[in-house]
């Protein structure tokens, strides 16, 4: 099956000059690692899925996906080290733990178990100063028929973890034991501020949206945007690539799709696209994507049929894996600080999986073409 979708050059096109020059990265600034299953407070940091920085105070946020296979659901506090002149990125440090929390107060529950918390992705909003973070969800699958069903959701919480609310999930979201709704592992994996709205991707395809990519063929993952209210206004279809290359057997596993997503402004983002590919490793590419010329498909229950539509236009920014050997799995990506050069500082995360044959790594960049604000 595949998703009915118009000529991606004309999808991309759009007939209004745009004054805003494309987003670059001018150079490296460094790489930084943090020792493997190291402790902070009495608990394992690993499996960091997302970051974000409070401008105001220089803070770090860094969400661990781990889902009570060493401590509960919970999200890291500290500092990078990144020299505002010479941009220089010389240290990572995490000296905080926080444990989020339920509607009821209690911690998540651990995997496996009803309202258990798959924590991808944490956002700091400068605006309200609370922290914005996303709830992969999960579901039985044909490996997996025992799971119970735990709904995506992008909740707000204080710096202490105390829960404050929630946005709205659209019904075409909703996991299901059906093949309808999203795939298992492909929920809510990227979350992102923009001035006047806040947007969330998931990882996937849905079931009705098509299968996941092939090396011959890509998919579409939903983007849906709320206002600052939390009312969903759009979804896009995001186009993700074909497989970069095949599996090694060709028959062997894959994973693939978007892993965060960070907004230069309300119409624009930054996309991290990564494959995991059985006996080749992984691959990431960061794009810039513009929504002004995509169609609203809220009310599509599918992509994979129906009337034409256009996706999100996309620019390929940096493929990351023609310069970082070997690609770690990164997944979290975030403004760090203003240089004195101008450039805007971009921080991208890898999820160690907590496995010793992976690493939590930091790449820092400089860019031009960022938002005026960081």
């Amino acid at each position: 099956m595949s998703f009915a979708v118009v000529d991606p050059g004309q999808a991309a096109a759009d007939p209004r000059p745009d004054p805003r020059p494309g987003l670059r990265v001018t150079r490296f600034l460094g790489e930084q690692r943090l020792p493997h299953k190291m402790q902070v407070e009495g608990t394992t940091l690993g499996g960091l899925s997302g970051i974000d920085r409070d401008p105001r105070t220089g803070t770090w946020y860094f969400i661990s996906d781990d889902r009570w296979r060493y401590q509960p659901a919970r999200f890291y506090t500290g500092r990078l080290d990144i020299d505002r002149v010479s941009g220089a990125f010389t240290g990572v440090h995490v000296d905080g733990v926080t444990t989020l929390r339920r509607p009821d107060g209690t911690p998540y529950p651990a995997y496996g178990l009803a309202e258990s918390a798959d924590p991808e992705t944490i956002r700091f909003d400068r605006w309200s100063r609370r922290l914005l973070w996303g709830h992969e969800g999960d579901r039985p699958d044909e490996r997996n028929p025992d799971i119970p069903v735990s709904s995506m959701f992008v909740r707000w919480v204080d710096t202490n973890g105390r829960h404050l609310g929630e946005l709205p999930i659209p019904r075409n979201l909703n996991l299901t034991r059906t093949s309808s709704g999203p795939r298992r592992n492909f929920g809510f994996e990227g979350l992102t501020f923009g001035r006047r709205t806040i947007a969330a991707i998931v990882e996937g395809p849905r079931f009705e949206d098509g299968q996941p990519p092939t090396v011959d063929r890509g998919a579409p993952a939903r983007l849906t945007v709320w206002n600052r209210r939390g009312r969903p206004l759009a979804q896009y279809a995001y186009p993700i690539d074909p497989l970069p290359v095949a599996p090694i057997p060709p028959t062997g596993h894959t994973d693939t799709g978007v892993s965060e997503i960070l907004a230069i402004d309300d119409d624009r983002y930054l996309a991290l696209e990564r494959s995991w590919l059985e006996g080749v490793g992984y691959r990431v590419k960061l794009y810039e994507i513009d929504l002004r010329s995509a169609t609203n498909v809220l009310r599509r229950d599918s992509l994979a049929t129906g009337e034409p539509y256009h996706p999100v236009g996309k620019r390929l920014v940096l493929d990351v894996s023609a310069q970082q050997r070997p690609t770690q799995n990164l997944e979290s990506l975030a403004w760090g600080p203003r240089l004195r050069t101008g450039e805007c500082t971009l921080v991208i995360g890898s999820d160690d999986n907590f496995d010793d044959r992976e690493v939590t790594q930091f790449l820092a960049y400089a860019v031009r073409g960022c938002p005026s604000r960081r």
